[in-house]
């Protein structure tokens, strides 16, 4: 398994997300929705989901999931990975993308942030779920194969994502404390991510 497996889409929809993801994310942010896009390709083709994955909403999801905590995009009462759909919603409408495959971004993005999808159910929002908890939590660090984490870690270093997201969810879970920013606080999150086997890899 290797980066070079899995095709950037290129699409309008595909180059927007990029575009708005470099123009607002902190260095640090836009490896970590790369990386995600990445893992999640990983898990698709590891758990015989990538022929049943939308590849180009999983990457404008991927890429989109976490502009709920940059402030240009930070809504004062919805939770983060709402107000991120939203915007997943305008984006893809300027796209050209139907009415319910918009709605389709808008739930993969909330369902990132749930303990767990049913691949059945979501399969993109499945992926984006165990992607988004492998790279900030650590969960199924060793599913992926080890050259493929080095690879990825490699081109997109998480720099000080442990710290800098981190703060982000602890200040959503103070002000915005009915929505998932605090279950995630509750759970440790902030000692996952310090902890997180991802962050020692390139050490070996």
């Amino acid at each position: 398994m290797r980066i070079a497996d899995f095709d950037r889409p290129d699409t309008a929809a595909a180059r927007a997300a990029l575009q708005i993801a470099t123009s607002y994310h902190s260095p640090s942010l836009l490896n970590h929705v790369q990386r995600s896009w990445l893992w999640a390709e990983g898990f698709a083709a590891q758990r015989g989901l990538a022929g049943r994955a939308d590849h180009e909403l999983l990457y404008v999801s991927a890429l989109l999931h976490d502009l709920g905590i940059v402030p240009e995009f930070d809504n004062n009462t919805l939770a983060y990975e709402d107000a991120a759909g939203h915007v997943a919603i305008a984006l893809t409408a300027g796209a050209g993308w139907e009415p319910a495959r918009r709605t389709r971004a808008h739930e993969v993005i909330v369902r990132h942030n749930w303990p767990e999808v049913d691949p059945e159910m979501d399969a993109e929002g499945h992926l984006l779920e165990i992607a988004t908890a492998l790279d900030i939590s650590g969960a199924r660090a060793d599913d992926l194969p080890l050259e493929f984490r080095r690879e990825v870690l490699t081109q997109y270093p998480r720099l000080e994502l442990a710290a800098e997201f981190g703060a982000c969810v602890a200040d959503q879970a103070e002000r915005k404390p009915d929505t998932s920013a605090r279950r995630l606080v509750d759970g440790g999150v902030q000692r996952k991510l310090r902890e997180n086997p991802l962050e020692r890899i390139l050490e070996g």
